[in-house]
C-alpha cells in the first residue's frame, strides 16, 4: 500500500475540521501506519449481518420513573357483524372484527386467506408490493387454525388472521432479500422472533412485503411500491409495502420497523395506524440490522386497537435479542382521558405544511373530548447533527458490501441513497461517534424531564426534529391518520409517549378513533371509497 505522507495528514484535517502542526503530522505517520495494518487484519474477519456488536443502547436512564399500571377496562360494547354480500369487503374489517366474525362463523380462516391472497395477486401489478407470496405456508396456517377453533383451541385474537410481513424478517424456506438485488436469492434457515410469536398467536403469514432496499425508500429491485390512494405516487419507506398493503385492504395488518420514520412517513403516505413501541420491546432476532441502538419493530394496521393486539402478541424479552426487556403491557387499560396531560408541539403545528389543515382539526377532536392541551418544546440540541449515528451503524452492517463495491448492484445510485452514504460514513472519526452519543445521553434526560410535565404529546407526524430525536431517545408513537390532504393523499398526526407506555399511547389513540373515522377512510381501488360492513 502508499506509504501514508504528511500530505496526506493535511487532507485528512480538512475533512474532519482540525489542523495539526507539521511536528504533529510527523509524530503520527507511524501510528497510521500501525492503524492501516490494525484495520486490514480485522477486514480479514467475517462480519454476518446478525453479529451484535459488543456494546448496547438502552434508552432506559438511572432512576427511570416507570409508566403507571392502570387497571384493566371493561370490554366495550361492539355492532353486530354481518357477512357481507361482497368477501373483499372483509378485507377492510379491523382485526377486532375479524376475530369476532370467525368465532362467530360468518367465514373462516380459509375464507379469509384465500381472500387475501386473491387480493394480493390482483393488485400488485399495480402497487408492486409482494415480494414473496408465502401460499403454501398460509393455506395450512389456515386451515390449522379453522381446526383449532373448532376444537375449542383459541390463540387469541389474531388466531386465523392473515398478515404480512416487512421482508427483512426471515422465514424459514422463503427468501428474505431485504429489497436489494446482492441478496435477492438469500434463504435464511430459521424464522424471525417476530415470526415465531405470531405464528403462536395463530395468526396467518400470506406474503413477504416490499421495503425499500436495505430499508431506505420505497425503490427495490422490483420496482418503486405504490401508494393505493394515488398508483402514481409512491408508497414511502422503507415499510413500504407494509404500509400500502395494509391500506389497500390486501392484509388484516403488517409488520413494519422503523429506524428513523420507517414506520411513520409509509403510514402517513398510506393512511394506516402505526405503531412504533419503544426501542427493546420487540425482539429483533431474525431481522435485518440497519442500526443496533436505533432499529425497531412494530405493527402497522387499520386501527390504535388493532396495534394493540399485534403488539401484545409481539412484545417481550428474547435472549436472542440482548436489547429486549420484560415490562408489562396492560391491555386494555381503564385510561381516563381528561385526566391526561398531552402536550403538543406548537411551533411545528405553525409552520406551514402539508396537512396543516387536517392536523388543526385533529387537535379540536382532542379538546373536544375534555383533554387539555399545553403548548412544550422539544430539547435545544443539535438534532440533526446526530443523525450520522445511523449512517455509520448502517454503514458498519454493510461494510462488506461497500468494500467488495457490490454496492453498485443497488437500484438507487443516488446523492440520497445507501451506496452513497456507506462511503461517506467511512469518513466520519470515531471520536465524533462517541461524542454525539453522549449528546444522545443528555437528550435522553431532557426527555425524561420533559415527561415529567406531559404523560403524551402530539406533533406533525413528519414535521420539525422530533421524528429523528424520538428514534434517537428510543421514545414510542403511535401515528394516528387525520384525513386527506387536498392532493388525494393522506395526512396523520403521531402521539409520543413515555418510555414502554405504549398502553397509554394505545388509550388514548382507541379514544381519537372512536371520535373520527379518518382511519376508515378506503382507498378507490375497488371503486369503493367507504368501510361497508
Amino acid at each position: 500500500m502508499p506509504e501514508i505522507t504528511p500530505e496526506d495528514i493535511q487532507h485528512a484535517e480538512k475533512l474532519i475540521g482540525i489542523e495539526f502542526t507539521d511536528e504533529e503530522r510527523e509524530m503520527m505517520l507511524e501510528g497510521l501506519e500501525d492503524l492501516r495494518r490494525y484495520y486490514q487484519a480485522l477486514r480479514g474477519v467475517d462480519y454476518p449481518n446478525d453479529l451484535l456488536p459488543a456494546f448496547r443502547f438502552d434508552p432506559e436512564l438511572p432512576g427511570e420513573a416507570h409508566p403507571p399500571i392502570h387497571p384493566p377496562a371493561s370490554e366495550i360494547a361492539r355492532p353486530p357483524l354481518h357477512r357481507p354480500d361482497d368477501l373483499d369487503d372483509l378485507a377492510f374489517w379491523p382485526v377486532s372484527d375479524l376475530a369476532r366474525g370467525l368465532r362467530q362463523g360468518l367465514f373462516t380462516s380459509v375464507e379469509l386467506t384465500e381472500r387475501y391472497l386473491d387480493r394480493l395477486k390482483r393488485y400488485d401489478p399495480q402497487l408492486h408490493y409482494v415480494i414473496t407470496l408465502t401460499e403454501a405456508r398460509a393455506m395450512a396456517q389456515a386451515r390449522r387454525a379453522d381446526e383449532e377453533l373448532r376444537s375449542g383451541v383459541d390463540r387469541g385474537p389474531l388466531h386465523g388472521i392473515p398478515w404480512g410481513a416487512k421482508d427483512l424478517l426471515a422465514v424459514r424456506g422463503y427468501p428474505t432479500t431485504w429489497g436489494a438485488t446482492p441478496y435477492r436469492d438469500q434463504i435464511i434457515d430459521e424464522d424471525a422472533a417476530v415470526v415465531q410469536r405470531l405464528d403462536e398467536a395463530g395468526a396467518v403469514l400470506v406474503a413477504k412485503l416490499s421495503m425499500g432496499a436495505l430499508a431506505w425508500g420505497d425503490v427495490w429491485f422490483g420496482g418503486k411500491t405504490r401508494t393505493p390512494w394515488n398508483t402514481d405516487e409512491g408508497a414511502s419507506g422503507s415499510s413500504a409495502g407494509s404500509g400500502a398493503a395494509t391500506a389497500a385492504g390486501l392484509v388484516g395488518f403488517s409488520i413494519g420497523t422503523e429506524t428513523w420514520g420507517s414506520i411513520v412517513s409509509p403510514s402517513t403516505r398510506n393512511g394506516v395506524t402505526g405503531l412504533r413501541p419503544t426501542f427493546g420491546r420487540v425482539s429483533r432476532h431474525g431481522a435485518m440490522a440497519l442500526s443496533w441502538t436505533m432499529d425497531k419493530i412494530g405493527p402497522m394496521c387499520r386501527s390504535a386497537e388493532d396495534c394493540a393486539w399485534v403488539f401484545a402478541a409481539i412484545h417481550g424479552r428474547d435472549d436472542r435479542d440482548p436489547t429486549t426487556v420484560n415490562k408489562p403491557f396492560p391491555w386494555p387499560p381503564d385510561l381516563d382521558g381528561e385526566s391526561l396531560r398531552l402536550g403538543y408541539l406548537a411551533a411545528d403545528f405553525e409552520k406551514d405544511y402539508r396537512g396543516k389543515e387536517n392536523d388543526a382539526r385533529a387537535l379540536e377532536v382532542f379538546r373536544a373530548m375534555g383533554i387539555e392541551l399545553v403548548p412544550i418544546q422539544l430539547p435545544d440540541y443539535p438534532i440533526s447533527a446526530l443523525q450520522f449515528i445511523l449512517f455509520v451503524e448502517a454503514a458498519t452492517a454493510f461494510d462488506e458490501l461497500t468494500r467488495s463495491n457490490r454496492d453498485d448492484l443497488l437500484v438507487r445510485q443516488v446523492k440520497d441513497a445507501w451506496p452513497n452514504f456507506f462511503r461517506l460514513s467511512r469518513l466520519v472519526p470515531a471520536v465524533e461517534y462517541i461524542q454525539a452519543n453522549r449528546v444522545r445521553t443528555r437528550l435522553m434526560a431532557a426527555m425524561r424531564e420533559l415527561f415529567q410535565q406531559v404523560d403524551v404529546y402530539i406533533g406533525p407526524s413528519l414535521e420539525g426534529d422530533n421524528l429523528l430525536l424520538t428514534n434517537l431517545t428510543g421514545h414510542p408513537s403511535l401515528t394516528l391518520p387525520t384525513g386527506l390532504a387536498d392532493d388525494g393523499l393522506p395526512t396523520t398526526i403521531t402521539l409520543t409517549g413515555r418510555l414502554y407506555d405504549e398502553a397509554t399511547l394505545l388509550a388514548l389513540g382507541r379514544t381519537f378513533q372512536a371520535e373520527t373515522d379518518f382511519h376508515l377512510a378506503r382507498p378507490p381501488l375497488d371503486g369503493k371509497k367507504s368501510v361497508l360492513k
